[in-house]
Formats: structure tokens, sequence, C-alpha cells
């Protein structure tokens, strides 16, 4: 009888990957170093890149590269730099408009912080949206039996489609809260000190998995 493969969870910051000991090469892990959270900016300490949206600042892809490992990052103490401060999201009526129809958290219905509250769609509704005088682009057609990889807050979990559900994912809605050097989610109210400690607290509601929010 063949025995199952263990497959373990990568426990690097921005990685979250599963592995085997025996398939693990050198550059397999894409990781991230210590966050910086200052004045409403979410910054990785190692590329320096930023993002005022949590969602989006987990998504940069990571700047490090290694092999995978099941230990948890020891986090420095990391403080942002004062100076070249970013400035706020311009507030002109014609420029948000703009960037609210380019920005992909927007067009997905979701709470975006550069752009204020956005009205929640339906997500059958949201392939209806087409330019003026244009038709609806084609839906994207995904293989019931193609593993996936899910988006949601707080899950991150491989699935078929065939086997997704109403109670499948367990995420966190949110949005993420950072106040005061605590770290935590609306969603639930649970607020931690420790970055690592926050990525650890459990997913607090159910639902379907998705894996291509932004479509």
């Amino acid at each position: 009888m063949e025995q199952e493969v263990v497959k373990l969870r990568c426990h690097r910051i921005g990685c979250n990957a599963t592995f085997t000991e025996d398939d693990n090469p050198e550059g397999s892990c894409q990781y991230h170093d210590a966050p910086i959270f200052h004045d409403g900016i979410r910054e990785w300490s190692c590329c320096k890149k930023r993002s005022y949206d949590f969602t989006l600042f987990l998504e940069i892809p990571g700047c490090k590269t290694g092999k995978h490992t099941t230990e948890k990052p020891v986090l420095a103490k990391v403080t942002a730099s004062p100076k070249k401060p970013i400035p706020p999201p311009t507030a002109a009526t014609t420029t948000n408009l703009s960037s609210k129809e380019s920005c992909p958290r927007c067009k997905q219905g979701f709470f975006c912080s550069d752009h204020g509250s956005q009205a929640k769609q339906a997500p059958l509704a949201r392939s209806n949206v087409g330019t003026q005088g244009s038709s609806a682009p084609p839906k994207k057609v995904i293989d019931i039996n193609e593993p996936q990889t899910c988006r949601n807050q707080g899950c991150g979990k491989t699935f078929k489609e065939k086997d997704n559900h109403e109670t499948a994912c367990s995420y966190h809605p949110g949005p993420a809260i950072f106040h005061d050097r605590l770290r935590g989610w609306k969603c639930c109210d649970i607020h931690v000190k420790e970055f690592d400690e926050f990525m650890s607290i459990p997913p607090c509601s159910k639902g379907w998995h998705n894996a291509d929010p932004a479509s």
C-alpha cells in the first residue's frame, strides 16, 4: 500500500504554500520580511512596497526566495521612516471616479480604503458590467476538477469547484484593523500586538471559496 505524502504549510510571511520534506528545493519559497504599519500605510521592510488596502498589501509578491519552512519567523521591531510621507488619496471627484473604475477592489464591490465604501454587487452582476456601447466580457470557464487557491482573507486553501459549497471556506470578512500598535479583525473583534499573532487569528465566518475575486 502506497504511503500517503504528508503536506506541510509554509509559515514564511507572504508564502503560505504547502510542501513536502522531499520536495522543497532552494528558491521554491517566495516571501517577505517584517511588515511596517504607519499612518494607515502598510509597507514591507524588505522591498519598500506599500498599500493602503490590507488585502492588496498581502497580495504583493514576496521579494525574497528560499526554502519552505514550518518555523514561525521571528519578527524584528521595525518602525517606519518619518521622511518622504505618502500623500493621502486625492479628493478630486473626477480623479477619484477614474481610479475607482480601474481599482480591482472597487470593481469587486468590496470595501477599499483608498476610495471609501463601495456598494456590494452580486457576483453574477459583476460579469454584466461593461463600458457604454459594448457587450459584457465573456465569463471565465473553470474546470470543476481544476485545483484552485482560495483568495478569501484568512483562508488560502486549495480546493476544487466540484467540492465548493456555502460553508466550505473559513475566512475573515474584515476589514482588518490596525490602531495604537494593535492588529485585529473588526468582524470578530479580536486584537493582538504582534503581526504573527494577527495572522494566526482563526477565521470567524463561513462561505464559498473564491479563487478569482478580481473577475
